[in-house]
């Protein structure tokens, strides 16, 4: 079970636009890694682009499930896992992302904002903590 990447994005008009992401891409070959990245990137902005405002989903696209969340307010978080990694912490994870994202950066920066001029550092970290890791031997 793994998660690839867990990004947080913004539902405006006319387009959507990342605001801020992580990705762990270390299961990949060292030559594929920028373009799956690039992949990843490109899917969050179409599923949130394709989801209406205060809705829930998971999409299944290649090997990949992305469950997206996008609020109300036009705040969206998108997480790109494998088929077995369970739905609802998935969910529970986007919750608590946006909930403490829109609590740190104000609602004034979402429209413009970009992943350079964004400070918000907890992506990588809710990552790693929610990676579940194989057993040791």
């Amino acid at each position: 079970m793994r998660l690839y990447s867990l990004s947080v994005l913004y539902k405006g008009d006319p387009k959507v636009h990342l605001l801020k992401a992580a990705y762990d891409v270390s299961t990949f070959n060292f030559f594929q890694r920028s373009s799956v990245q690039e992949f990843m990137t490109f899917t969050s902005q179409l599923i949130v682009e394709r989801s209406e405002l205060g809705s829930r989903a998971s999409v299944k696209e290649q090997e990949y499930l992305c469950h997206v969340y996008v609020r109300n307010d036009g705040l969206a978080g998108v997480v790109m896992a494998d088929k077995e990694y369970p739905q609802r912490v998935c969910f529970t994870l986007l919750d608590k992302v946006l909930e403490e994202f829109s609590r740190q950066v104000s609602k004034m920066d979402w429209p413009s904002g970009s992943p350079a001029t964004i400070s918000y550092t907890a992506l990588d970290g809710y990552l790693s903590k929610y990676q579940v890791r194989p057993p040791r031997v």
